[in-house]
């Protein structure tokens, strides 16, 4: 007669398949911090770097618009801002969904897929934002600057909004299923 699986035994099971997505969530959240201690640190080299990007174009691409040179100085610092706010939000979101999902006893597989998708597409959505900031100034606006990663953005924030409705799936159906009597 085999004993019964212990309690840590089966969390540890159902853990397992969860850690690339956990990993990768918690390091979505060190962007998010990073992103705040540069700009703590560094804010003034960061403008002065996107100052220089809208420079180098500015009789091309802006025409010698100095207002619209100012407006997508402070759109890109927006969006950096926006990365840092992003990474926070949705790393946290990939770790309490991910573990969620350990603990409703999904398959290993689903498992796995959802808390990749959750903290991969975290990672590379907060990671667009910040690098369409970087871009904006040098393309003459966020709108270039946007379209030119949306090969990025689109595939993450897909990545988060279906493993998120997995999640919702997930749940419903854990509602909908009577437990077993032991």
């Amino acid at each position: 007669m085999t004993p019964a699986p212990s309690t840590s035994d089966l969390f540890s099971a159902r853990l397992r398949p969860a850690l690339s997505g956990l990993l990768l969530g918690v390091l979505t959240l060190l962007y998010g911090f990073g992103l705040g201690v540069g700009f703590g640190v560094n804010e003034d080299a960061i403008k002065a770097r996107l100052k220089a990007s809208a420079e180098a174009v500015r009789a091309t691409t802006y025409k010698g618009d100095d207002a619209a040179v100012k407006l997508v100085l402070e759109r890109a610092w927006t969006y950096m801002k926006r990365a840092h706010l992003h990474a926070g939000g949705l790393g946290a979101t990939a770790v309490v969904l991910t573990l969620l999902v350990a603990l409703l006893g999904a398959s290993p597989l689903m498992t796995r897929v959802i808390g990749i998708a959750l903290g991969a597409g975290g990672l590379g959505y907060s990671i667009y934002w910040m690098w369409a900031g970087f871009r904006a100034p040098g393309l003459g606006g966020t709108g270039p600057a946007k379209e030119s990663l949306k090969w990025l953005a689109m595939p993450a924030s897909a990545a988060v909004a279906l493993a998120t409705l997995a999640v919702a799936v997930l749940l419903v159906r854990a509602m909908l299923t009577r437990p077993t009597e032991e």
